[in-house]
């Protein structure tokens, strides 16, 4: 491996940069699991499935996910998910999209940033 990155420069730069974005991905996760709520993990979460704040255009609606798995990515319980999804969705930051999955609109980022 080392080999090659030495001499192929142009994969040398996509693996250090993959390798640093997951690094600072992994601090970030960390940090959130610390210092943040259940209730801001679940919103953080469900807006970096949807890709918001990436380059390409963020998913309209991604595909169903579990409350058990969404649950096991935030660190608290499914009854808990459940709480805090009928919250979002009473206030409008998520829509139920029947079996083609669920909707994150942009003002759930209001539950990250607000103190």
């Amino acid at each position: 491996m080392l080999r090659t990155l030495h001499k192929e420069q142009r994969l040398a730069d996509v693996f250090i940069g993959y390798m640093v974005e997951r690094h600072n991905r992994t601090q970030a996760d960390l940090v959130d699991q610390l210092f943040n709520s259940s209730e801001k993990r679940l919103a953080r979460a469900l807006l970096l499935l949807s890709r918001f704040g990436k380059k390409d255009k963020p998913e309209k609606v991604i595909p169903s996910v579990s409350q058990e798995a969404l649950a096991e990515m935030v660190g608290t319980t499914r009854q808990r998910v459940n709480y805090f999804m009928n919250k979002f969705r009473k206030l409008g930051f998520i829509d139920y999209k029947g079996g083609l999955g669920l909707q994150v609109n942009s003002s759930l980022l209001s539950v990250v940033l607000h103190e």
